[in-house]
Order: structure tokens, then sequence, then C-alpha cells
């Protein structure tokens, strides 16, 4: 279908890969995966055709339709959002209407010849409309846009009034219903909560049938759609065959074999040099020199790729809360609607947050867990109950606002700093390094860094200071799967009190020992794990 052979392209001085070779074949679901940087963007726009190689070909067989789903959805207006959906498929909606056009043809008389050439016409036309899937064109928009959140009381919204994650939904939803032969999607959970992502791997699992080719932070969401790893790393592209976590376990085998190869090497040129070194003013030994000389220049030396590590950050002990951090009685949040109205959030809340508990929050959309959260943190005022903060609690607190209020002329080292200003220089270094800043990028500002470091910085400042209660909203958004990773191991680690919203599964599901769920405004206690919980729930729900 798509194939890519011997490609190299580079970025400046910057080599992204050289002589690769790959190929997307019809219904296979691969994951596209490597640091930040190495060229996963660049496949993207290489298959898309906004780039061009710099050597090798790509070919592409002929009528093959492609969808690309990148974070980048440009201008959105003038549309509702169901007719937004629907423009994606301008193709599908040109080819419904030559139809009609001929069909109309088709009643009026003419010679033999062209009735016979209009018909050839219409029968191809119609095998490509049946193929774009245009004859459910109306109802798959409509499907994939609630299944995404937007249900039929906000299709016929105007696009401009969606907040942007909003309109990153209706992006998607537009090259979802698009149905292409092959389908680029980058980072499609960014903005998705675990309801939607849930359905979109339904989705894919059963009703898209092309090929798929993506990349995500999500490492559950990846390890149930895909079959195939192609890794972007060290200058080259390497093709893995099973899920994410098999591509782990096979990358960290194929690691160790490679050192171990490069070990014997470096044994056998090590004996070859001291023979030549022995040797070479011996004339006895001339042509036995040059022969080794010969030899070693022929050997194509074994590479060891930059090691990623995984710099770990002991946290100093945080002062110890009383046992009961957080009393809750009666606790209930409204909020005034611009028109003077009232929105009701949640209500009559009343529990306790114990030392040591790790709790998610979880719940549909707009469900209130972010207010939730706020409640806590003391952001906004509770308007009915009361919450009551423990003994000797320290609390810290993480929101996507919080990535606003960091100096943008500041640099990260200068930001970290700032939150431990009695550490010493190698103390800051060790902590920005557990986070991933390493050598000069300690002194990026913080205007230059992008969404997940900027994260990367706020939860580092967090983690510095001597708090014993960290209250986080949404910590994983934009956090690739190492970073979250880091994080995950850094609160595993943390002997205090978390309270943690994120649509991160596996994050959850390797964290927390208790869940609250906010639900139509109540919201229910689960005394067990996010395992525990799903259980329970679905009993709830009578799911299967």
């Amino acid at each position: 279908m798509i194939h890519l052979s011997n490609i190299t392209k580079q970025h400046g001085a910057q080599v992204l890969f050289r002589d690769a070779s790959f190929q997307i074949l019809p219904g296979t679901r691969t994951g596209l995966v490597g640091p930040n940087g190495a060229g996963k963007t660049t496949i993207f726009r290489i298959i898309t055709g906004e780039e061009e190689v710099d050597a090798g070909e790509m070919t592409c067989a002929k009528k093959t339709t492609v969808g690309y789903f990148s974070q980048d959805v440009g201008e959105m207006a003038g549309r509702s959002a169901l007719e937004e959906v629907m423009a994606g498929s301008a193709e599908t909606v040109r080819l419904a209407a030559e139809l009609k056009e001929m069909e109309a043809a088709m009643c009026e008389p003419q010679s033999d010849d062209e009735m016979a050439a209009l018909l050839e016409r219409y029968g191809a036309a119609q095998e490509e409309f049946e193929h774009r899937g245009g004859y459910d064109l109306d109802t798959r928009a409509q499907t994939v846009l609630t299944g995404l959140g937007i249900g039929p009381d906000r299709f016929h919204h105007p696009v401009e009034s969606f907040s942007g994650g909003w309109k990153m939904r209706i992006a998607l939803a537009k090259i979802l219903t698009l149905k292409p032969d092959v389908l680029l999607l980058d980072e499609p959970t960014n903005h998705l909560d675990v309801e939607s992502i849930i359905w979109l791997e339904e989705w894919l699992a059963n009703d898209f049938d092309g090929a798929l080719l993506m990349t995500s932070h999500d490492r559950d969401f990846m390890n149930r759609i895909v079959t195939r790893i192609i890794e972007v790393a060290n200058r080259t592209v390497t093709t893995y065959g099973g899920n994410y976590d098999f591509y782990e376990r096979e990358r960290d085998i194929r690691r160790e074999q490679l050192l171990a190869s490069h070990k014997r090497q470096q044994e056998m040129l090590a004996k070859e040099e001291e023979f030549i070194a022995r040797f070479a003013a011996r004339a006895s030994h001339a042509a036995q020199v040059q022969s080794r000389v010969k030899k070693l220049e022929k050997i194509e030396r074994i590479e060891i790729p930059a090691e990623e590590r995984m710099v770990r950050f002991e946290f100093s002990e945080p002062p110890r809360s009383g046992e009961d951090v957080v009393v809750m009685e009666n606790l209930g949040k409204v909020w005034q609607t611009p028109d003077g109205g009232e929105k009701p959030v949640f209500g009559g809340v009343s529990g306790i947050i114990r030392r040591l508990n790790k709790i998610a929050v979880v719940g549909v959309n707009g469900a209130g867990k972010s207010t939730f959260l706020k409640v806590l943190a003391g952001q906004t005022e509770p308007t009915t109950g009361t919450v009551t903060i423990g003994a000797n609690v320290e609390l810290g607190y993480f929101s996507q606002h919080a990535m606003e209020v960091l100096d943008p002329k500041k640099t990260v080292f200068e930001t970290v700093q700032e939150a431990m200003p009695l550490a010493n220089i190698g103390v800051i270094r060790n902590l920005l390094a557990a986070f991933l800043f390493q050598g000069d990028t300690v002194d990026k500002r913080v205007e230059n860094l992008s969404g997940g470091e900027k994260s990367r910085v706020v939860l580092a400042t967090l983690l510095a200071r001597p708090v014993n209660f960290l209250v986080l909203d949404e910590p994983t958004n934009h956090l690739d799967i190492r970073s979250r990773e880091i994080l995950l191991d850094a609160l595993r680690n943390f002997a205090g009190t978390v309270v943690i919203v994120s649509h991160d599964r596996h994050f959850l599901r390797s964290l927390v020992d208790r869940v609250f769920e906010v639900d139509h405004g109540e919201m229910r206690v689960y005394e067990g794990d996010y395992s525990y919980y799903l259980r329970k729930s679905h009993e709830l729900h009578g799911l299967p």
C-alpha cells in the first residue's frame, strides 16, 4: 500500500534517519515511537507529501486515501460542529452530487454509445462512493461526534463556540468520518476523557478496516490497538512485531545483545591492534601486519546508541501530617452561569482523606472532577458544607493553569532553584535530570518550552517543596510515556498523600488505592484500587 525504501532525511545538520525502510500494508495497526525530535512527525509529513525525502523513495498505491490527524487543527469557523466534520469528506460529498447528476442524465434521451459511456462512468463513481462509505456518511459523522463526547444537542453549535480541546475532538471526528485507507493519528487521546478513549478503541477495533499508523502517550491505548511498533531513534527506523509492552521487552533484549557484540568486537580489535603495534617494526612480520591492518579497515564498527538514562531523584522525606488529611462534611459546589442561573456540580459529599492515601477522582467529562480538586486545594470556596484540612498538612496543587504562571523569561534551572533556594547546584541538577532536563536544556527559557516540558518543570518544582499532600489535576497531560513513568515512580515513592485526576488508566492502575467517582452530582467512594473500582462500577451499571 505505502512503501518507504532506503529513505534518508535530515533537518539542517541533524540526520533523522539514513537508509530506512518500512511499509504500511492494508489492515495493519502500527504504533510509531521514539524520543522527542527523533523524526516521528517527519514520517507522517513524508507520507502525506508535506515533506520530501533527501534520498530513497516513497511509493503509494493508486487511489489510496490518507487521513492525518495532528495536534495543529488550524482555523475552524463559519460552520456547525457537524458541518465541519462532514466538510472533511468533501470528495465523498462531491461524488454524491455527481451520481445524482448522472442519474438525472440517464433519464434524458441519448444514443446507445453515450448511454454506455455514462453507465461506465456511473459504475466507477458508484464504486468509489461505496469504497469511501458514502451511503452512511451522515450517520457515521453523527456516531463519531457522539462517541467523542459531542452529543446531538451540540451538533449545530458553531465551531467557534468550542474550546481548543473540543475543537481537537471535532478535528479528530473529521478524520475518522473520512474513513481513509490509511489513518495517521498523532496523539489522538491527548484531549479525550476515559469514556471517549474507550469509545475510540472500540471504533478502531470494530468499525475501521483500513491501515493505522499512530503515536500515543497512553500505554493502555497503544497496547490495546497496535500489533506492530516502528521505532524512530538513533538515526534509524526499526520494526518490532507486537504491542508496546512487547516492544519495550524486545528493545531491552536487543540492546543487551548489541552490548555483548560490542564488547566482543572491542576485545578482538584490542588484540589485533596489540599485534600490529608489537610487530609493526619487524620486517619478518610485515605481510601479517599489513594483512591485519587491511582487515581492521574493513570491519564495520558496532556503535552503541546514547543511552536514555532513567535518573531517579531521592525526594527528601516530607513533614509528617496528621492521620486525617482532609475531612469533608456535606460538601457541595454550585457555579453561577452567565445568564444568572445556577449549575450544580456536586453535593452532599462527606468523608475523610487519610494520610498516605493515593486517591483517583474519576467521572465523565464535565462531571466536576477539577472543581472538586479546586475546592480541596482552596482555589475556590464550597457553596455548602465544609472542608477541614488536618494538622501539619502542607498542600501542593498542580493544574494546567499552573503552567501559565511560570515566568517566561526565567530558565528551567532558575525556576527550580527558586523553589528550593537552600539546595546546592548538584541537587537541583539531579532533580532536573530526573525530569529529563540535562545538559544545555536546563538553560532553556520557559517561553521556549513545549507543553510537556512546562508540565515537567511545574511538577519538578512541586515535588522539590516540603509538601505532604499533592492535589494533581491532569499531571499526565502532554507527558510522553517515559515522562509518565518517571512521574509514576516519583509518586509511588512519595511519602505523603495524593489526590489525582488523570485519563491514563495504566497510571491510575499502578498508583491508587482508593477511588472517588463523581457521577450526576453525587460522589461514590470505592475502598480499593483502580481495577477494583472498574469491576464494582461495571457491576453497578450492569456492564459485562
